[in-house]
Order: C-alpha cells, then structure tokens, then sequence
C-alpha cells in the first residue's frame, strides 16, 4: 500500500465516523473539535493502515503581547511540514501548514504546533464534523434560509460557516506574521465572500493584521 492508498483508507474510515465539535471555547462561546479529539480518532487509523505521520517545524515566531487587563501574552506562529509516510513501502506525501496561539505562559508554541497538526490533518484527511451513512437515520426539517449577507457579527453565522470563517482568518493571521502580506489580501479576496462572511472574517483578525491587508491591498491596487 503506497502512501496515498493509506491516505485514502484513513478518509474512508474517518467518512463514517467524523470528528464532533465536542470543545467550547468559553471565551467567544463557539463549539470547535479539540487536538485530543484528533488524536483519539486518528492513531488507531494511523497503525491500523500502516501510515505514519512525522512533523518538522520549518518557521517560528513570537511577539508579546498585552492583555486587557495589562498582563503579558505571548503570541506564537510556526509553520510546519508533516511528512505522511506509508510504512509498507516507504513512499512520501508533505503537507505545510501554520499554526498560531496565545499563551500566558511558556505553553503558546505547544499550542500552536497542535493546531498546526490538527489543521494538516483536517484538510488531508476532510475529516466531516460527524458521519451520516444511512439516510434513515437523520430526519431533517426545512426552515427558511437567510443569507448570511444580512447577519452582522461571526456568532450570527451557521456553524460551517463560522468554522470556515475561522480556519481562514488562522490562516490570513498566520500569512501576515510571515509577512506574506499580499498573499494574504490576495486570499481574502479569492473566496469572493459576501458583507455578512466579510464583517465576520474581519471581527476574527488583531488590529495588526486587518492594517497590513489593507495596506496591501491598496498598494497592489495602485500598482494596477
């Protein structure tokens, strides 16, 4: 079995049972699937398909910052690359991806190189929020939609939404600490989101961030 058979086995598995969104963040009170949860669902797999997986920390950084009640933050960023190895035959698949995290004390990059993993596998895996095999198993009720357009804060969005709108502005955060500025204008800009998803997105970057995209933003737009 090479390496993207393993890969692919592991989705298959991962298709029916998914990964519930069992944490809540006390904080911004939204429900968000933990790293323990990951690696409870992901190292019985992981054996079971012989697929290794093996991190390398490419990038780091680290600024202080303060709390609103003056205390000090530490805000970590790494960037990372996971090596997905078969071990039958040794055959390679890399995954980069970023991670970031506060802390108020020596724990943010351990955090942060958690996230890092729980993201590479997300997207490497499209692990689902939670299975749904059997068509008679759920009964659905059809209520009006109302686009998200005409919502006007992040806690107004429909879960996949707000979970979306999360792993965007990560990633957006984690492109401007790289000072990867136009990248991350340039990423915004390319999910075409509507008022509602823009107002959100915004409501989840730092002051920092939201001014370099906006800088870069008019800088490439001068360019032009």
């Amino acid at each position: 079995m090479n390496v993207y058979q393993a890969i692919n086995a592991v989705q298959a598995d991962l298709a029916r049972t998914g990964i519930g969104k069992d944490s809540k963040n006390s904080f911004d009170n939204y429900m968000f699937r933990g790293i323990d949860a990951v690696y409870n669902a992901l190292a019985p797999l992981l054996a079971k398909h012989g697929l290794c997986v093996l991190p390398r920390m490419v990038a780091r950084t680290c600024e202080e910052r303060q709390s609103q009640k003056g205390g000090a933050l530490f805000y970590v960023t790494v960037e990372a690359e996971f090596d997905f190895v078969s071990a039958k035959d040794g055959t390679k698949h890399t995954v980069r991806t970023f991670g970031e995290a506060m802390d108020r004390g020596d724990k943010a990059t351990n955090k942060a190189m958690s996230a890092a993993y729980k993201y590479a596998a997300f997207q490497t895996f499209a692990i689902p929020t939670e299975g749904d095999n059997d068509a008679d198993a759920t009964t659905h009720e059809v209520k009006s939609y109302r686009s998200s357009a005409t919502m006007g804060s992040f806690e107004d969005l429909p879960p996949e939404e707000q979970e979306y709108i999360s792993d965007l502005a990560v990633e957006v955060v984690a492109m401007v600490a790289s000072q990867q500025n136009e990248a991350a204008w340039k990423r915004v800009e390319s999910e075409h989101l509507d008022d509602g998803q823009k107002t959100a997105l915004w409501s989840r970057l730092d002051s920092k961030t939201r001014s370099a995209i906006k800088k870069a933003g008019q800088a490439m737009r001068e360019a032009a």
